[in-house]
Parts: structure tokens; sequence; C-alpha cells
């Protein structure tokens, strides 16, 4: 069973059933995937194969960057340049539409960050990034020892500068999205299996930060990578599969998946499609409610 239902309105979230379709398979662990809407591709990170990968319809995978530092979450910047989470190099980076590329975030207070892991965007053009340690573990990462005594949440305002962190009492940050409003920020938990919702102050910066949601079940997986559709409804991977939220927290059910999942993205052109990278392989899935556009 594809769908492992919690509350009747899963169906009219997800559908009455799903299907996965494999696109790609044969990796070492998938991450990151981004949608590019203009041009209909999509991108996803291979971190133990240092190995950034482009899917189309018509080429299928072929290879984008490597090496590529180890990349793991990605996301476009309002300008459509790349922002690239690195594990093997702890930096958060920027690569312009002509291919030049620069520095967001590499250091806090004069340590280096842990392995910047998921990135998002906001309408006014503040970057968000979590900075687990999981970049310096073996086969994920790099290893070498951590710098920092803590795992953040960081914020680089829209014209650039030193990161700022928001917030370090985490046990490993992971996935993160905003409301639709922009007027909160979802964050999760790997380590503790939770989601946690912030308000987003007038500055950038965030207040509250109470445990909105848990990913409860069974099958192997925890809280990763964590997307909104168009209707407000927490999209997050977790045990089994991809767990699917209300607006209020409420649990809906699961999707669950043939794989493990890591992250997944919306995309093709009504964005009613879900790419999962999940462990080894590629899938894509078709759900009822659209997601959002994350970029060009």
């Amino acid at each position: 069973m594809t769908l492992a239902m919690r509350k009747p309105k899963l169906t009219s979230v997800v559908g009455d059933t799903v299907s996965f379709e494999q696109l790609g398979t044969g990796f070492l662990f998938t991450e990151g995937p981004l949608w590019h809407g203009r041009d209909k591709y999509l991108l996803f990170s291979d971190m133990p194969g240092d190995h950034l990968r482009k899917w189309t319809a018509r080429e299928g995978v072929t290879t984008y960057r490597k090496p590529c530092a180890q990349s793991n979450g990605l996301a476009w910047d309002r300008d459509g340049a790349l922002l690239v989470c690195e594990h093997a190099t702890s930096r958060l980076t920027r690569t312009a539409p002509d291919g030049a590329t620069s520095i967001v975030a590499s250091h806090h207070d004069g340590h280096e960050l842990n392995s910047p892991n998921d990135v998002v965007v906001r309408s006014d053009g503040a970057i968000y990034f979590t900075d687990p340690i999981y970049g310096r573990a073996e086969y994920y990462g790099n290893p070498r020892p951590t710098q920092l005594d803590f795992r953040g949440l960081y914020r680089v305002g829209p014209q650039g500068g030193a990161p700022v962190l928001l917030a370090k009492d985490f046990g490993q940050p992971n996935g993160l999205c905003f409301s639709l409003d922009e007027r909160r920020l979802f964050v999760n938990d790997t380590e503790r299996g939770h989601i946690r919702v912030f308000d987003l102050k007038p500055d950038g910066t965030l207040g509250g930060g109470r445990v909105w949601a848990e990913t409860k079940g069974d099958g192997p997986g925890a809280p990763d990578g964590m997307k909104l559709d168009s209707e407000g409804n927490v999209y997050c991977c977790g045990p089994g599969g991809i767990h699917v939220f209300d607006p209020q927290g409420d649990c809906l059910g699961v999707i669950n998946t043939p794989e493990v999942a890591a992250n997944f993205c919306f995309g093709d052109d009504d964005f009613r499609s879900l790419y999962v990278t999940a462990s080894t392989s590629l899938y894509r899935l078709r759900v009822r409610i659209p997601g959002r556009p994350q970029g060009p």
C-alpha cells in the first residue's frame, strides 16, 4: 500500500492512490531536488558520489557538476542564481546565471560552519539555511572535527553580509520552508523527530520556536526534506516515507516510498508532480494539490 491514511482529507490533498515512476537509479545517496520551471529540468545531489546531476524528460539523467563539493540542499535566489549547500567545504555558495561562483556563507564568529544542509529564499531575497553536522560524517561528507559546539539556523540578508545566527537549540536542524504568507518558518529536527514553527519578525529574525508536529510512524526514515503546497499543507520526510500535515499540524497520512526518502520537490508545468530523492533512486509521482514555484 502506497498511502497510509490517518485522516480522510489525505485523498483530497494527495489523491486516492499514488504511483511511483522511477526516473533513475544506481546512485549512492540522493538529495536536494530542485525544479527549474522555465527550462523544465530537475537538479539533484548525490553527496557520496560528489555528483550534482540534472534530469530532463528528453535526456534523462546527465551530469550537471562533478565534482560538486558534495552538494546537498539547493535553491534558486531572486536573480535565478543557484544556491548550493556544500558538505565538503562547509559553505553555502552562489552560482550566477553566467557561471560566476561566490561564497554566501562559510563562517560564524570566526569558526567554520558545520555543513550547510538545506536552504530557502524569502520573497525579499533573504536566505535562510540549516547547519547540522552531517557533512562532517563518513560517507555523507568530509570527515573532520567541528569548530562550533552547536547546530544552528542562519539568515543572510538580501544585501549579503555575514550569516546571522537565529537559533541554535536543535539536535540536528534539517529541512525548512515558509508558510504561505511568509510570516512563519517551519524547521524540522532530524534527531528529535519533530517540526518546529517560528514567527518571522519585521527585521527577518525569529520568535517562538514551539514544536508544531511530530513525524511518528513505522519504517525507516526521519525528518529531512520539507515543502509546502499551494494550500498550506506541509510535506515532510519521516518514518516510512513522506508525511503530509494540514495547515493546523494534523498528520493526514504518509506516502510510503519504495526507498527511504531524503527529500522531494514539486515540479512539471502544473506543479502537481512530486520529484522524490530516495536513497539510490529518483522517483516521480502525481498529487492532487499543486505545489508552488520556487524559482525561475
